[in-house]
Formats: C-alpha cells, structure tokens, sequence
C-alpha cells in the first residue's frame, strides 16, 4: 500500500493536483481562525458552550468550529448548496430554468452565474440573521458578545460573513478545476477535519 501510495507522487500532474489542494487545506485553516470584528471571544465561548448537543453544534462541525469561534467562515460553504438547490428546484418549476437547463454548456455558465448572485443573496439574510442574534445575547453575568452593537456592526457582520462565504465559493471551484474531485466536497471536508487537532 505505502509503494501504491509513494507512486501518487510520481505522476507530475497528479502531485501538482495533490500539492494544490493541500495548498488550498493550508488557505483554509489559516483564513478560517480570522474572527468577525467587534466580538468578545470570551462571552461568545461561554454561549457557545452549551450548543454542542443542538442542531448548531451539528452545523459547526460542517464548518470545521468557525460558527462557535465566529470566524469569517462562520456560514461555510452552506449557502451555496442551498442556493444550488434552489436552482436545480426552480429547475423543475419555472420555464426560464427549464430554458437553461437544456442549452448545455450556455445554459450551465448562466446557472453557475445565478447560483453565485444566489449564494451572495443568502449569505447577506443569513448573516444579518446572525448579527441581530449576537447583539441581542448576553453571557452569563448579563455579558454583552457585541462591544458596539448598531447599525455598523451589523454592516460589518454582514459583509465578513458574506466575504467569507464567496471565498470559500472560490476555492471551491478552484478546487474542482485544479484539484482532484469535486471542490465544494472537499471544502465540507476541510471543515469537518478542522475540528480535529
């Protein structure tokens, strides 16, 4: 197994595929410890604590921890699975996407270009969502997790998370056209291993 293994490696093209999604594991990580300013990581952790059993302690480790830790990553690569889904729905439903589904590799550049403005779309909702959540909890002790709660936070918040989203969207599909497999599958697997040490 170990001389199957070494002989990856052999393959010019195949190692430069493998040494760029390394590169791209490495980008990740790094990226991935950056916090949404204005946040207090002392009270934020002494909330997220206790959410380990619920359903976002289960969408935090999709997203490697960056949801309890606030990072830039905080929403993952989630919203553009739903915005792909959503598509491939209205697929099934409005004649336009029915349009573009049949005019082959046309028709896929306006999906994936829809897909993206649709990616951006949920991450502004979801992250605003998320902004309004963090300044309206406290910590144990009546802790405030927002410093300067307000309208600029929540404008900083939202483009953060946003930013995040569609660089990890990039990566992904960096991921797919120079790395091995499916990007957006490996990106889900980055943030699932991320949790390990």
């Amino acid at each position: 197994m170990l001389g199957s293994f070494n002989s990856l490696f052999k393959i010019p093209d195949l190692r430069k595929r493998l040494l760029f999604v390394l590169g791209m594991c490495i980008v990740y990580r790094i990226i991935g410890k950056v916090m949404v300013p204005g946040i207090d990581s002392k009270a934020l952790m002494s909330i997220m604590s206790g959410m380990g059993n619920t359903l976002f302690g289960l969408y935090d480790m999709f997203v490697g921890g960056a949801f309890t830790k606030m990072t830039v990553f905080a929403l993952g690569i989630m919203p553009y699975i739903s915005a792909s889904i959503i598509i491939q729905l209205l697929g099934s439903v409005v004649p336009y996407f029915q349009r573009l589904q049949k005019e082959g590799e046309e028709g896929r550049k306006k999906i994936t270009q829809l897909t993206r403005y649709g990616t951006v779309l949920l991450s502004l909702a979801q992250s605003y969502g998320i902004a309004v959540w963090l300044q309206s909890a406290e910590a144990g002790g009546g802790m405030p997790i927002v410093r300067n709660p307000g309208i600029a936070f929540l404008f900083i918040t939202m483009i953060t998370i946003t930013a995040g989203t569609v660089l990890l969207m990039w990566l992904g599909e960096q991921l797919t056209e120079h790395g091995i497999g499916n990007g957006i599958s490996i990106i889900i697997f980055f943030g699932i291993v991320d949790m390990f040490p």
